[in-house]
C-alpha cells in the first residue's frame, strides 16, 4: 500500500542455475533478466492496486490525516528494524524461501485492509506489509547482478538489466493505480453495484476495499511463480548456529558500510531523500485529488490516473538513465541530475497547493510537478544502484541494498509523520525539495575509484568445517 516502497529503487541476490550448464557458468543473463523483471512486476502490481484507494480507504473507516501517518510509520518503522536482519536471513536459508514469505505476508496484509475497519488491524497490515517490504529488499535484484557476474565477469553492464527491472516496477505500479483507482468508480457507475455490495457483506467490503483484496489474490500469484522460475544452487543446511551466528554478522557489517565507504554514504544519504520525496507524494497527493473532485472515490480515480502517469514517468526515467549517465559522463552526475528533477517537481508542487480549480494553470503545474518527482527518482535509481553494485562484492551485495532500503524508510517514517503534523499547504512539499536537492548537491564532486568493499558472508557454515577467521 506504500509506494515509498516503491522508488524506483530496484532490489535482489544470487547466482541461480534453472539447469546444469555447459560451463557451470548458470542462467545467462538474457533469461535471468527475464525473471528478475517478471518478479518485479509481479511483485509490485498489487502495491499499485492499492496505492490509489489506500488513503481514501481509510479515511472512509473514519480515520483521520495524523492516524493515517501513523498507519504508514508503522510500515516504514517495521520495514526499517527488519531490513538487515532479514538481508542476512536471505543469505542463511534462501532468496527464494525469503521473496516466497514476502509474497505470503503481503497477501495477508491486503486481507486485513480490505475487510478490516479497526485501528489495531490496519496497524497490523502495515506492519507486515513492512516485513514484507524489509524480505523483498535485497533477494531479487542481487540474485540479478551475481548471475549476469557470474556469467560475464565483474565488468559486465549492469545498468541496463537494473533500468528495465526499475521499468518493469514502475509498470506495474502504473497498471496496478490505474486498475485500483479505476475499479471503485466503476463500481459506482452501476445502478446500485456499490450498495449491493456493501449491503451483501455487512459493510466488511465496500468498493474502495476491493482493489486490496483483489491485490490479495495477486501476491497468491506472485508466490506461485517465485517458488516455480527461481531454482537456486545447493547451499549448506541451515542450522540454529548458523543462522544465529551469520545473521548477527551480516547486521554488523551492513551497519558498517557508510562510516568506512564515502561512496557508499552518499548512496545511502540519496536513498533517504527519495524516502522523503515519496512520503509527502503519498500522503499529501490524494487528499489533493478527493478535494478537487469533491468526492473519494472521483479523488481516487483522478489520483489513480496520476500515479499511473507517475510511475510511466518513473519507467521512462529508469530507461534513460544509462542514456543520463552516458550524457552527463558518469553515473555520479546523471544521481545529481535526476535529483535536481526531483527537488523542482517538489516545489511545483509546493507552490501550486492553493489551486482549486482542475482546469486552472496551478493545477497543470502541479500535475507536471509530480511527474518531474517520478522522472527524477527513475533516472537516479540505477545510476544510484550501479555505484553501489561496483563497490560492494558479492558477499555483501543483498545486505548493502537492505542498507540502502534501511535508509529510505527511516527517513520516509519521519518525513510522514512531520507532514501529517504539519499545517496543510506549501511548507511540507518545500521541506522534502530543500532535503532532496541538500542531498543531490553532494554527488558534484565525483566520489575516488576505489575497491570493492568485502563483507562477511552470512551463510551457515557447514557442518564440521571451521570458519575463517
Amino acid at each position: 500500500m506504500n509506494g515509498r516502497t516503491a522508488t524506483p529503487q530496484p532490489g535482489d541476490d544470487a547466482s541461480i542455475p534453472s539447469a546444469p550448464a555447459p560451463e557451470g557458468r548458470g542462467l545467462d543473463p538474457l533469461t535471468a533478466r527475464r525473471r528478475f523483471i517478471t518478479v518485479s512486476f509481479l511483485f509490485w502490481l498489487p502495491i499499485g492496486m492499492s496505492i490509489a484507494t489506500g488513503v481514501l480507504l481509510f479515511t472512509d473507516r473514519g480515520m483521520g490525516l495524523a492516524a493515517i501517518a501513523g498507519f504508514f510509520a508503522v510500515h516504514s518503522l517495521t520495514a526499517a528494524a527488519m531490513e538487515l536482519p532479514t538481508g542476512g536471513l536471505s543469505d542463511v536459508i534462501g532468496r527464494r524461501t525469503v521473496l516466497a514469505t514476502a509474497g505470503l505476508l503481503n497477501c495477508t496484509a491486503f486481507t486485513l485492509f480490505g475487510l478490516a475497519g479497526a485501528a489495531w488491524a490496519i496497524t497490523l497490515g502495515m506492519a507486515l506489509m513492512g516485513c514484507a517490504r524489509a524480505l523483498s529488499s535485497g533477494p531479487a535484484e542481487a540474485w540479478y547482478v551475481d548471475t549476469v557476474h557470474a556469467h560475464a565477469g565483474p565488468d559486465a553492464d549492469l545498468r541496463t538489466g537494473l533500468a528495465r527491472g526499475g521499468s518493469a516496477m514502475s509498470a506495474a505500479l502504473a497498471l496496478g493505480t490505474l486498475l485500483g483507482g479505476g475499479l471503485p468508480w466503476l463500481l459506482g457507475l452501476g445502478p446500485g453495484v456499490g450498495e449491493w455490495l456493501t449491503d451483501a457483506t455487512g459493510g466488511l467490503v465496500i468498493p474502495l476495499s476491493v482493489p486490496a483484496l483483489l491485490g490479495a489474490v495477486v501476491e497468491i500469484v506472485f508466490v506461485l511463480y517465485v517458488l516455480s522460475a527461481l531454482p537456486e544452487p545447493p547451499r549448506p543446511p541451515a542450522t540454529l548456529r548458523g543462522v544465529v551466528g551469520g545473521v548477527p554478522a551480516a547486521i554488523a557489517a551492513g551497519l558498517r558500510l557508510g562510516a568506512r565507504d564515502a561512496l557508499i554514504r552518499r548512496v545511502l544519504l540519496t536513498a533517504s531523500a527519495a524516502g522523503a520525496a515519496l512520503a509527502a507524494v503519498e500522503l499529501l497527493t490524494p487528499g489533493r485529488a478527493a478535494a478537487l473532485m469533491g468526492t473519494a472515490e472521483s479523488g481516487a480515480l483522478l489520483f489513480a490516473s496520476l500515479a499511473c502517469a507517475g510511475f510511466l514517468c518513473s519507467a521512462l526515467g529508469s530507461q534513460l538513465a544509462p542514456a543520463a549517465a552516458r550524457l552527463t559522463r558518469s553515473s555520479e552526475r546523471a544521481v545529481l541530475a535526476g535529483g535536481g528533477v526531483v527537488a523542482l517537481g517538489l516545489t511545483l508542487l509546493g507552490i501550486t497547493t492553493g489551486s482549486t480549480s482542475p482546469y486552472a494553470t496551478a493545477t497543470a503545474a502541479a500535475v507536471t510537478g509530480y511527474g518531474l518527482v517520478y522522472l527524477g527518482l527513475g533516472v537516479a535509481g540505477p545510476n544510484t544502484n550501479d555505484l553501489l553494485h561496483r563497490r560492494v562484492d558479492s558477499s555483501g551485495r543483498a545486505t548493502a541494498l537492505s542498507v540502502q532500503s534501511l535508509a529510505l524508510q527511516l527517513v520516509a517514517a519521519g518525513a510522514g509523520l512531520a507532514a501529517g503534523a504539519l499545517p496543510l499547504g506549501p511548507l511540507p512539499w518545500l521541506l522534502a525539495a530543500g532535503v532532496v536537492l541538500a542531498v543531490a548537491l553532494l554527488w558534484v564532486r565525483r566520489a575516488a575509484a576505489g575497491p570493492q568493499v568485502p563483507l562477511p558472508s552470512a551463510r551457515p557454515v557447514p557442518a564440521g568445517s571451521t570458519p575463517e577467521r
